[in-house]
């Protein structure tokens, strides 16, 4: 089989089309064809830099979804030719993967298998960002950074089902319609910090409830002085950029949260059921991801220049 293979950090040229030998299930484990695999700004960090868990050299790719083509011994709710997904399983970027069992999801009917794909990662992160990170209420008002992009789509969409409002922020004006289209009340054009009075202005001089932040160090402070009393800064942002602070320099009493996704799924029960609330939102038509680009997966490096670059809007996808 092919995989997009690191073997040094570095920028999108380290990233090589390579032949590997064909992966074999263990126990417990399933074969997995790879129909289509997300990308997500982990990968672009897996790739830069050392990370939790993640060293070089290795095979990039956290999230996909594909078609069980074998078993490990075990296995027993699983069968050759399920369509599944996962949401992070390293090595996603290849023609096939070898994933624990537990960590596959049955992809309902209902779901085509770009939308499979581009939900697991990102829909499940927006659904821990509304619920156990801030549980979005009617009448909330929620500031979403990058909101044309991948989680920030979601995040507006989810955010909305639940009664709340969204002010927008984006890097450049013709992402404005975008966000609007996801449902945004209210867009703003900013690249950086200094948007925190517009916010404040728009909410009657209170603030916001909750400031979803993947921005990394430039909007750091700026999304804690847009929040009111009490309000929650949901950081989100490392690969660009970790501030550094002590408590007293947390204005207004807010909470600051680094909500990530594996502690809204810690269980395998809890995956079936944050996925399944997440698929359900496709269901019903509230939850439509926008596919920005689709790439060969072996043009993978183009993916990384262009999300790097900030030209994207929506999910980008790998097509094996």
């Amino acid at each position: 089989m092919h995989a997009i293979f690191v073997g040094n950090y570095g920028g999108p040229e380290v990233m090589t089309w390579t032949e590997l030998p064909d992966p074999v299930p263990g126990p417990g484990e399933a074969l997995v064809r790879v129909g289509v695999a997300g990308v997500n700004y982990m990968d672009t960090g897996a790739r830069t830099t050392p990370l939790p868990g993640w060293s070089i050299p290795t095979v990039l790719g956290v999230e996909g979804m594909g078609y069980v083509t074998a078993l490990g011994g075990g296995v027993l709710d699983l069968a050759v030719g399920d369509r599944v997904a996962w949401y992070y399983h390293k090595g996603s970027y290849a023609e096939q993967v070898a994933v624990p069992a537990d960590s596959l999801v049955k992809v309902p009917e209902y779901v085509d298998d770009e939308t499979a794909a581009a939900v697991m990662m990102q829909g499940l992160t927006a659904n821990h960002f509304t619920t156990e990170t801030y549980p979005i209420k009617p009448g909330d008002t929620a500031v979403v950074h990058a909101a044309a992009g991948g989680v920030g789509l979601m995040l507006t969409q989810m955010i909305k089902a639940r009664g709340g409002a969204v002010i927008g922020l984006v890097s450049r004006e013709e992402k404005v319609a975008i966000a609007k289209e996801a449902g945004a009340d209210l867009v703003l054009v900013s690249s950086g910090g200094g948007f925190e009075d517009r916010v404040k202005d728009l909410t009657g001089g209170e603030g916001a409830h909750v400031v979803y932040d993947g921005g990394g160090a430039p909007t750091f402070r700026s999304s804690q002085l847009a929040l009111r009393r009490h309000g929650v800064h949901a950081y989100y942002g490392p690969f660009m950029g970790v501030p550094s602070l002590t408590p007293m320099e947390l204005p207004s009493s807010i909470l600051l949260s680094y909500p990530t996704v594996a502690d809204h799924v810690p269980t395998r029960d809890a995956l079936l059921e944050r996925t399944a609330e997440v698929f359900d939102f496709v269901r019903k038509g509230q939850l439509k991801p926008r596919i920005g680009e689709r790439y060969a997966l072996a043009d993978a490096a183009r993916a990384h220049e262009d999300l790097e670059s900030r030209r994207t809007t929506g999910k980008l996808l790998l097509l094996p």
